[in-house]
């Protein structure tokens, strides 16, 4: 186990750069077309149904933001990309299809990832992992889940992303894990959004070229910032991280596909899996994860573990915000992405949540890891480490 990886996953910053869009407003805009699509109205809001968000009075223990523009809302964006370093290459190889695909999310006019990304795949008739009995007393199961975002003004709970056009002046990046790191210069304005310490995530999304650029242990330094480990994520192609490499977590994953977000609540669907931490991992790994900060005990879960909410839990006591997200648990289920509070699942920091997430987290008190069931999406792997 690398001394990194474990630091890695306490410090993260993403930042998502795109080419399909000049929303710099931080909303994620909408689901792709397909059946069950949003229709959205011209400013971007979905029109319809939706279901209000409940705040569940949590206390919080980290920091997000409120996605903004970087310091002026785009016009457009030219799609010209002026980074001065060689991406490393990507070895990993993507999970096969499972031949089911989903709606993928679409943020600042960026689809995230294809629709048979491991994100958009939906498990809920995927088949049993063969080590989920082993996993499953290891898993804190009486522990409820827990809403780990809320406001951006006041409590700075959750992670916060914004998007930015594809013009946006690119800054140097220093980074203390440079081997693991993909080089900058990174489209990331001088104001950018951090998630407070320590985790200090920066997840900002390019719409010129729909490219995510993402960062841990984030913070500003000279004439652009200084960041523990940094990833970019080409949301048009399902390539992994290379065997081994840390990205804004643990596990090697990417972050803001996996929030779940203000915007997709109240339209009244999330589309993808959402992303958890647990209090105690082992150290493997299973893709689209490829990185792991864990201990040599395999009777621990692995980072890229897929959980989904029992068939059989039921679901017609809950409503509103609660309801969307368990629902999503359902059909997309979890994906175990970095080290942290057990049961605890991410989502953005926009205020608002602030009078929504007391219901949600009251909500979620009825829901335990007992509830959860792990499906197979493939071998552990220690390639890397």
């Amino acid at each position: 186990m690398k001394a990194s990886s474990i630091l890695f996953g306490a410090l993260g910053v993403l930042v998502l750069a795109g080419a399909c869009g000049d929303d710099a407003t931080g909303d994620d805009s909408g689901i792709a077309n397909g059946d069950g699509a949003v229709v959205l109205d011209d400013a971007g809001k979905p029109i319809g149904d939706g279901a209000t968000p409940t705040r569940d009075g949590a206390t919080p223990i980290g920091d997000g933001g409120t996605p903004t523009s970087d310091g002026g809302t785009p016009t457009g964006d030219s799609g010209t990309r002026t980074d001065s370093g060689t991406p490393p290459p990507d070895s990993g190889t993507p999970p096969p299809d499972s031949g089911t695909t989903g709606v993928a999310p679409v943020i600042g006019g960026c689809q995230v990832f294809p629709n048979n990304s491991p994100w958009n795949t939906p498990i809920d008739t995927a088949a049993i992992n063969p080590q989920w009995s082993t996993y499953a007393p290891n898993m804190t199961p009486t522990r409820a889940l827990h809403a780990d975002w809320g406001d951006y003004s006041t409590n700075k709970y959750g992670i916060p992303w914004q998007t930015v056009p594809g013009t946006q002046v690119k800054v140097p990046m220093v980074f203390q894990n440079p081997a693991e790191s993909d080089p900058g210069p990174y489209p990331f304005p001088l104001n950018a959004k951090i998630e407070a310490p320590s985790d200090s995530h920066a997840l900002v999304l390019e719409t010129g070229t729909c490219t995510l650029y993402e960062t841990g242990g984030t913070a500003r330094s000279g004439a652009g910032f200084s960041a523990y480990s940094g990833a970019k994520w080409d949301l048009h192609s399902n390539a992994l991280r290379p065997d081994g490499w840390t990205s804004g977590d643990a596990a090697g994953l990417p972050i803001l596909p996996g929030l779940v977000r203000l915007a997709e609540v109240l339209a009244g669907a999330v589309h993808h899996a959402i992303r958890f931490t647990m209090s105690s991992t082992q150290q493997g790994y299973i893709h689209p994860a490829t990185h792991a900060a864990g201990s040599a005990n395999a009777a621990l879960p692995p980072m890229g573990l897929r959980m989904r909410l029992k068939a059989s839990f039921d679901l017609s006591s809950f409503s509103g915000p609660a309801l969307v997200i368990l629902t999503a648990m359902k059909k997309y289920g979890l994906i175990l992405a970095d080290n942290g509070s057990s049961w605890y699942i991410g989502g953005d920091s926009d205020d608002g949540w602030t009078n929504l997430i007391d219901a949600i987290n009251q909500s979620f008190a009825r829901v335990h890891g007992s509830d959860f069931e792990a499906v197979d999406t493939g071998p552990v792997s220690t390639a890397g480490l």
